[in-house]
């Protein structure tokens, strides 16, 4: 798959010779030319928001297709981040990176696209995603390793393999799984969150390099 490129409307012709502008006043007048470019996009400058969109959205991509299981779904939900983004620079607070809080936006997109799909299958993948990213922060090796998750399950014992099969394949609640697994609310809890640390466990250990 080639480059996704969002088609929010962003600006006109002379949007690249807009661009090299607030480079050179960045690097002249400021270190952070994302600093310059939100002032610029806030300011309701399109050619702004083009570059901001140009610098991150490789990344947002990137985000949303490692957690998704259809790529047309994490180009929709690309459009909307930046849309969603865009309606509301004027509430972003400068001194904070904008990768992060592209992040949170594309992370609430995908809880709201796991909530209208709740019986589509592929939604199962974003949901184990979200809540593993609950056990450790998002950093640029994440989506990667989430490529290993499968191999990862499958290292888990019976009883946490079936309690997530029937968690996020059934969509049964602790409850209804304590009944199946003939255990305690409290004991499939505990049962899944071991699950969810072994697998965070795995991941990090399948990113680790191998020793020499």
């Amino acid at each position: 798959m080639g480059a996704y490129t969002t088609t929010v409307p962003l600006g006109d012709a002379h949007s690249r010779s807009l661009t090299r502008r607030y480079e050179t006043e960045a690097s002249a007048e400021a270190p952070n030319l994302e600093a310059v470019l939100v002032e610029a996009a806030q300011r309701g400058d399109k050619a702004a928001f083009s570059k901001i969109v140009e610098l991150h959205q490789g990344a947002i991509y990137g985000y949303l297709c490692a957690r998704l299981v259809e790529a047309t779904d994490a180009e929709d939900l690309c459009q909307d981040v930046f849309l969603r983004c865009y309606l509301g620079r004027e509430k972003f607070e400068r001194a904070v990176a904008i990768r992060p809080w592209l992040i949170g936006i594309a992370r609430n997109l995908l809880r709201e696209h796991a909530r209208r799909l709740h019986r589509r299958r592929e939604v199962v993948w974003t949901e184990l995603c979200l809540e593993l990213e609950t056990t450790a922060p998002v950093d640029d090796h994440t989506d990667e390793a989430l490529t290993h998750l499968p191999q990862c399950i499958e290292s888990l014992g019976k009883s946490a393999r079936e309690a997530l099969q029937l968690k996020y394949h059934a969509h049964m609640k602790l409850q209804e799984i304590g009944k199946k697994l003939c255990r305690s609310e409290g004991a499939v809890k505990l049962l899944m969150f071991r699950a969810r640390q072994a697998l965070r466990n795995c991941l990090d250990r399948k990113m680790q390099p191998p020793e020499e």
